[in-house]
């Protein structure tokens, strides 16, 4: 039993030897991504809408981060996120809007660093930040208008092509075609603005889904330090 006893302590007494000789790293270097930082992040889950509030996504880092002209953060970086809040959408094409957080990015040592981004550059951004789709009934509207106009030059480009192709009377035959398929379009277009803008009054208004693949476009909003060898 004594000599169990005196084993037990002279375990102890390595243990602690070894401990005390770790280093200590109290003083490793790190290097500073200032804020104001433009990254590209590529989605490695989508970011959807109808996901519940909370949800996690990931994204990975398209290009090197550089200091110095030293790579502290290569490319394929993982970065983690979650969905903070989403706003269903709402009749009148009132579109959902998804507030998306995103929590920390891992070193290439295997290290967790927080870190804050917004998402920029895009045309479907609400004034406080969010993704968003149709923003209300005038949005819908002003979509509505465009497919008119796209639905009219169609048919007019149609009228073009077939006064061409028959090239009757000495090319004559678009004098008929083009006023035709003019007409014609304005007609379905006009038809198309008012039932579709009708209908956008009582409908809900589209869901967010940013797919898998797609790049996002961040800046950072506060430095972050990252340890480096």
């Amino acid at each position: 039993m004594k000599n169990k006893f005196l084993a037990i302590i002279f375990a102890a007494f390595l243990t602690v030897q070894t401990v005390s000789a770790a280093p200590f790293n109290a003083n490793a270097k790190t290097k500073r991504i200032p804020a104001g930082t433009k990254f590209t992040l590529q989605t490695l889950t989508p970011i959807s809408s109808t996901a519940s509030q909370g949800s996690e996504f990931s994204a990975i880092l398209v290009n090197d981060q550089k200091a110095n002209s030293d790579v502290i953060l290569p490319s394929g970086s993982l970065v983690r996120g979650t969905l903070k809040t989403i706003i269903p959408s709402k009749r009148m094409s009132k579109g959902a809007v998804v507030y998306v957080d995103f929590d920390h990015v891992v070193t290439p040592n295997g290290r967790q660093l927080p870190l804050s981004l917004s998402i920029i550059g895009r045309n479907d951004m609400t004034s406080d930040g969010g993704i968003t789709t149709t923003r209300g009934y005038g949005d819908a509207v002003k979509k509505n208008w465009q497919k008119t106009k796209d639905i009219t030059k169609t048919a007019t480009n149609w009228g073009v092509e077939t006064g061409d192709d028959w090239d009757w009377a000495n090319g004559y035959g678009k004098i008929l075609t083009v006023p035709v398929g003019a007409i014609g379009g304005g007609i379905g277009g006009g038809a198309y603005f008012v039932g579709d803008s009708v209908a956008d009054m009582v409908r809900k208004g589209e869901e967010v889904y940013v797919n898998k693949g797609e790049k996002l476009e961040v800046i950072l909003v506060d430095p972050i330090d990252v340890p480096v060898m």
